[in-house]
């Protein structure tokens, strides 16, 4: 009769090495790490398709027809900046909007001068480097809020900040 306990410890041996060489060959999994998850999440990033996104209509908000940033509006872009490149985020997306007034074009440009505004913050003082900041203007075409309220057109005036999965 075959005595199938004899070749089990070989076979156990052959398994062992094979699971060793072929984690030798594997390559490092791409994403975010445990602690800029963390850091993300900290700082009120939500996951979405797009990567992790902070959108700024709570804490950072654009006066009607403005790109100019307040003081604590620019304090708190500054603190959520240096906080990712502690962690080694290094790209980001800014995205510009605006509330429904004026002209898609109008809008269009608007909306690029806010997002310029936050990455030029981001390069200056919290070590950014500038072609590691993609910046879009959307306009008015994706509110966060209803436009039929002076409250809900405040928060349209925003930037959204994406950390993609890398």
């Amino acid at each position: 009769m075959f005595d199938v306990f004899r070749l089990a410890p070989w076979r156990a041996l052959w398994v062992v090495l094979a699971a060793v060489m072929l984690a030798g060959c594997q390559s490092v999994p791409k994403g975010l790490s445990a602690p800029q998850i963390a850091v993300l999440q900290a700082h009120g990033f939500q996951p979405g398709e797009a990567g992790w996104e902070l959108d700024m209509s709570t804490r950072m908000l654009f006066a009607s027809d403005e790109s100019t940033l307040s003081a604590a509006s620019r304090e708190a872009v500054m603190r959520v900046g240096k906080a990712l490149v502690a962690v080694g985020i290094a790209r980001l997306r800014i995205d510009g909007h605006t509330d429904s007034a004026g002209s898609d074009a109008y809008n269009d440009a608007l909306s690029l001068r806010r997002a310029e505004v936050v990455a030029q913050v981001l390069v200056e003082h919290a070590g950014f480097l500038p072609d590691a900041i993609a910046v879009r203007g959307l306009g008015k075409r994706v509110p966060a809020s209803s436009n039929r309220s002076a409250s809900g057109r405040a928060e349209n005036r925003r930037v959204s900040i994406v950390v993609a999965n890398q």
